[in-house]
This record gives C-alpha cells, sequence and structure tokens, in this order.
C-alpha cells in the first residue's frame, strides 16, 4: 500500500522507470550477465522503452549502485543519531550499512566493472567522512587504538567490509553471519578488544 502511494503523482514515464529500476535490479542479482533484452522483458515493456531511459546498460547500473550509495548513506546517518559512544556508533552504523551493502553485495561487484572503482570511492566520500569523524572521536577519547590517523583507518575499514562482500559472494562466509562479523572486524581493527567487541555486537542482535 505504501509502495503504492508513492506512484500517486508520477508520471506514466516515471512508474516505468522505476519499475524498470526495481526489475533489473532484481535480474542482475540472480543473472549478473542479465542483458537489456531480458530486463525489458522481465519490467514487460520493449526493449527500446528501457533504452529511452538508460542509453546503456552500464548507465543502469551506475543508476542502480547510486540508488544504493543513499540507501548507504541515509542508514549510516540514521544509525548514529544520538549515540555517543564511538565504539557502538561504529558498530550500529555498520550493522545498518552491511544490512543495506548484503541486498545488493552482488551489484558491487557489477559496479567495480562498470562504475570504476574510483567512482565507487567517489559517490561514498559522504559515508566515509563521517566514519573519519567517528574514529578520530574514538582515537581521541582511547576508545579505539591505532597507529593508522583518522581518515587511513577509515579508508581500511571501507576496503574490508568490500573483502567481506566478497567472501560472500565466493561462499567463503555465511551470509547469515556476515553482519556481525563485519562488526566485530571493524571494531577489532579500530583496536577495540575482541570480547568488548563480541558483547556490544552480542547487545546490538538482541
Amino acid at each position: 500500500m505504501a509502495r503504492m502511494s508513492t506512484m500517486v503523482g508520477l508520471s506514466r514515464a516515471d512508474v516505468n522507470r522505476r519499475r524498470i529500476l526495481d526489475v533489473a535490479l532484481g535480474e542482475l542479482l540472480r543473472d549478473p550477465d542479465a542483458s537489456m533484452d531480458q530486463i525489458a522483458r522481465a519490467a514487460g515493456v520493449v526493449r527500446r522503452t528501457v533504452y529511452g531511459h538508460f542509453p546503456s546498460r552500464e548507465a543502469l547500473i551506475r543508476t542502480l549502485f547510486d540508488g544504493a550509495v543513499d540507501a548507504v548513506r541515509a542508514a549510516h546517518s540514521a544509525s548514529r543519531e544520538g549515540v555517543e559512544d564511538p565504539a557502538e556508533s561504529l558498530a550500529r552504523s555498520t550493522l545498518a550499512v552491511w544490512e543495506i551493502a548484503d541486498r545488493y553485495r552482488l551489484l558491487v561487484a557489477l559496479a567495480r566493472r562498470d562504475v570504476t572503482p574510483r567512482g565507487i570511492r567517489d559517490r561514498l566520500t559522504p559515508v566515509r567522512e563521517a566514519c573519519t569523524e567517528v574514529l578520530r572521536r574514538g582515537l581521541e577519547q582511547g576508545v579505539f587504538t591505532s597507529p593508522l590517523p583518522a581518515p587511513v583507518l577509515a579508508h581500511v575499514h571501507e576496503q574490508m567490509l568490500f573483502t567481506l562482500m566478497e567472501a560472500v559472494n565466493e561462499g567463503l562466509l555465511a551470509a547469515e553471519e556476515a553482519g556481525r562479523s563485519a562488526v566485530v572486524t571493524m571494531l577489532t581493527a579500530a583496536g577495540v578488544p575482541a570480547s568488548r567487541a563480541t558483547e556490544l555486537v552480542a547487545g546490538l542482535s538482541d
């Protein structure tokens, strides 16, 4: 019902575009090699309609990835509201980001090719800056300990999350355990004792 209400007032072109994006995400997550023809058929539109909104498969993937980044930014910001403790803030934001990223992790693999690693990095700049501030505050308070300055540690955390997503994609890490594992990994990488990290994650999972 809520989804239907968001469509009120939209033009037919806007409705088609949203439907194509929704269907394309599902098709690409099911089959990363899905063609524009496949996506058009699944969306119930002609190929020309898809190309009318997205001039290429790469453009479609970039649009999907931008939507994923927007969701990550929103989740990361909301998860930190009202949280003073840097360790809890890092834990909550990592868990929130992982929940979004888990849905899109196969898309991230596609984006590395079609958006490029630099493009991904640029799009995630606001999230990285927010992470840097949390890490800087934690290092100043002694909550975190690391030989790395906060900006470098934030970069390391970002790359670790991408690596964990790849591990899930390759079947090396169970998807249902990956979120909690990611949080413990981020906390321990920031110098939080493993016992404290595990306890904090357990409290958030209750």
